[in-house]
């Protein structure tokens, strides 16, 4: 439902928004309880064309991929949009796009373009008069004000703490909705975040483990006065270390009996997948016949 998203946080709800990345991930968390669900643009690009988070990923395979997740879910959907796929003119068809999808807040960056996965080197931000009129179009260019615009900033590691802030703020003054400052490397950092910002819009931290940030437990968050939480590999990296798992036992023992890895019957697949309404379908429409 449109507006959901914005709903909760008007009534002060903490968000804690699990990464997915294709539509098995997409149902499984779908149906967890979780407030919200964060398309990663990491595990699009990975999932989807085997390729790392460097820009690579295009308008069309991120919209696209968006709309069908929005679609196949119930839970109100955070998008990453990177640094909107090109000029101000791009970044307007892209929350445009987006929103259209059924996306309800749409994440764009400061980074130069092609962009970089926000725990990784060597990433280079825009002027901050650029950065700014990024954000002023994005908000522009939303048809509702139910679609919420994130400003993210990835100054923290190449230029400091104090040009996030002085970014961020500006984000802030330019309409965002969401202020996401990337990669604060301490929880006292995390602190100094919700301090600096507070009452200024909403915030979002990225819980990335191994990244650059440490791992902040929600409640120190909402503590430190964030709103949302996202978890982009909380669904890559197991899924990925099971896949290897189970497929080394395969190689070794030449069958999956016995494997120690979790898995799904195939009872719980149809189901996930959606069978049950297939089968009511042909017993009513094709059976009958």
């Amino acid at each position: 439902m449109a507006g959901e998203l914005k709903a909760i946080l008007a009534r002060g709800e903490f968000i804690l928004a699990p990464g997915v990345f294709e539509m098995f991930s997409a149902k499984i968390a779908d149906r967890m309880g979780f407030k919200a669900l964060y398309m990663t643009g990491y595990g699009i690009s990975a999932s989807h064309l085997g390729l790392a988070d460097a820009g690579l990923v295009t308008y069309r395979d991120m919209v696209e991929r968006a709309r069908v997740i929005a679609q196949g879910t119930k839970t109100p959907l955070i998008a990453d949009a990177d640094t909107g796929f090109g000029g101000l003119l791009n970044i307007r068809e892209t929350v445009r796009g987006y929103e259209a999808a059924g996306v309800q807040a749409i994440q764009i960056e400061d980074q130069e373009t092609p962009k970089k996965c926000g725990h990784t080197p060597n990433r280079r931000v825009v002027a901050l008069e650029e950065a700014v009129k990024r954000i002023e179009v994005a908000v522009e260019a939303r048809r509702s004000a139910d679609l919420l615009v994130i400003a993210r900033t990835d100054a923290r590691t190449g230029l400091g703490m104090d040009e996030a802030l002085r970014r961020a703020r500006a984000f802030a003054k330019a309409g965002a909705d969401i202020l996401f400052v990337e990669a604060p490397e301490s929880q006292a950092e995390f602190k100094v975040i919700g301090e600096a910002l507070a009452g200024r819009a909403k915030l979002m931290a990225n819980m990335v483990p191994t990244g650059k940030s440490p791992v902040v437990p929600a409640k120190t968050l909402q503590e430190f006065g964030f709103a949302i939480a996202i978890y982009p590999s909380a669904g890559m990296t197991p899924a990925c270390a099971a896949l290897q798992a189970s497929y080394e036992y395969l190689l070794r023992h030449g069958s999956t009996e016995g494997s120690p890895v979790p898995a799904y019957d195939m009872k719980q697949l149809h189901e996930l997948v959606g069978f049950p309404d297939v089968w009511e379908f042909e017993r009513r429409h094709v059976a009958a016949k």
